[in-house]
C-alpha cells in the first residue's frame, strides 16, 4: 500500500513526532508498505495536492495541528483515508476544558477544573483549593505543567502557559497513581500503571527519558479495576465521538477511584509507547498494531 506518514509539524511536540514517525516508518516497510514521510512544517502548502497520489495517510502529529482535527478535515477533502478520530472529535479532545464537560455530562469521573481562558485580573484568586495542578488548555506530554502550593508558584506556571499564547486549566492535586488505558476499534486494551522515577508526576521527562517511569502492563490493580479502568476508556472514546484508538489518562487514587484526566486521539506510537505495549500484552506486535489501524480507517472512511 502507497502510505502518506504525516508527522513533524510546528507544535512543541514536533521532535517527538518525528520519533516516532521514524519507528512507523521502520515497521511499514518492514511488511511491505512503500512510505513516504511528509514533514508537516515543510510542506503544508502541498498537503491536499500530494494525499491525493497516496493510499492512506497515517499521521503521527500531537498538539496542534494534527491532535485539532484540522489535517483530518483536510485530507477528507480529497478522500484520502487516515486513521483515527475525525475533526470533531479530535478537536473536542484537544481541548481539556470542552472534554470535561462531555465526560461530566456523561457521567464518567472526571476532576473540578477552572479553565483561564486569559490572563486573569488582577486580585484574582482560584475556586480551587492549593495544591494546584496548572496545565496548558490544548497542550500534551506534559509540557507547560507546574504543580503550584500557594499563589505565588501558580502565577509563575500560569505565565509561561499565556506567554505560549495557550490557555490554562487548573485541576486539584489528586493523591494516588496514574493509570492509562487505550481503545483499539471497539476494545479496550488492558491499562498500564505508571510509577515516575525521575519526579513527583508523569511529566515530560518522566514520559520520555529512558529512567523516567516504570511502566507495568498489565497494570497490577486486580480484575475489578481493570475492568472499571477500561469500561470508562471505552465510554469517555464514544462520548467524544472517536474513532479507531484512542487513550484515556487517569488518577488512580487510594481509595481505588478513578478520575479521568483526558482523551488522547493521537497517542505515543513508538513500538515502546504506551498503546503499543498495550497491544503487544495482547499479542500484536508494532507492525500488527499498525496494520490494525490502517484496516480501521480504511473501514471508517468506507462508510463516511
Amino acid at each position: 500500500m502507497k502510505i502518506l506518514l504525516i508527522a513533524g509539524g510546528w507544535s512543541t511536540e514536533r521532535e517527538v513526532s518525528l520519533s516516532g514517525a521514524a519507528a512507523m516508518r521502520q515497521a511499514l516497510v518492514a511488511r511491505g508498505h512503500s512510505v513516504t514521510l511528509f514533514d508537516l512544517l515543510e510542506s503544508f502548502d502541498s498537503l491536499l495536492q500530494t494525499a491525493q497520489a497516496y493510499d492512506f495517510a497515517l499521521i503521527n502529529l500531537h498538539g496542534a495541528p494534527g491532535e485539532d482535527g484540522l489535517v483530518q478535515a483536510m485530507l477528507e477533502r480529497v478522500g484520502c483515508p487516515y486513521q483515527g478520530a475525525g475533526p470533531a472529535g479530535s478537536f473536542l479532545a484537544l481541548n481539556k476544558a470542552a472534554a470535561k464537560q462531555i465526560f461530566r455530562q456523561a457521567g464518567l469521573p472526571t476532576a473540578d477544573w477552572e479553565f483561564l481562558p486569559q490572563p486573569p485580573p488582577p486580585g484574582w484568586r482560584p475556586r480551587l483549593p492549593y495544591p494546584l495542578f496548572a496545565k496548558s488548555n490544548t497542550g500534551g506530554s506534559s509540557l507547560r505543567l507546574g504543580r503550584a502550593r500557594d499563589k505565588q508558584e501558580l502565577d509563575a506556571v500560569l505565565a509561561s502557559i499565556f506567554a505560549a499564547g495557550d490557555e490554562a486549566l487548573l485541576e486539584p492535586v489528586l493523591p494516588g497513581r496514574e493509570v492509562t488505558c487505550g481503545v483499539l476499534g471497539e476494545e479496550a486494551l488492558p491499562p498500564i500503571l505508571i510509577e515516575p522515577l525521575a519526579g513527583d508526576f508523569f511529566d515530560y521527562k518522566s514520559k520520555y527519558a529512558s529512567d523516567g517511569a516504570r511502566e507495568l502492563c498489565p497494570a497490577p490493580i486486580g480484575p475489578e479495576l481493570t475492568a472499571r479502568a477500561q469500561r470508562i476508556s471505552l465510554a469517555a472514546h464514544r462520548a467524544l465521538g472517536l474513532a479507531g484508538y484512542s487513550r484515556a489518562d487517569f488518577i488512580l487514587g487510594p481509595d481505588d477511584s478513578l478520575s479521568l484526566l483526558e482523551v488522547n486521539t493521537l497517542p505515543g506510537m513508538t513500538a515502546t509507547s504506551l498503546v503499543p505495549r498495550e497491544a503487544r500484552a495482547l499479542g500484536m506486535d508494532f507492525g500488527q498494531l499498525l496494520e490494525r489501524l490502517i484496516e480501521l480507517g480504511l473501514r471508517e472512511h468506507a462508510h463516511s
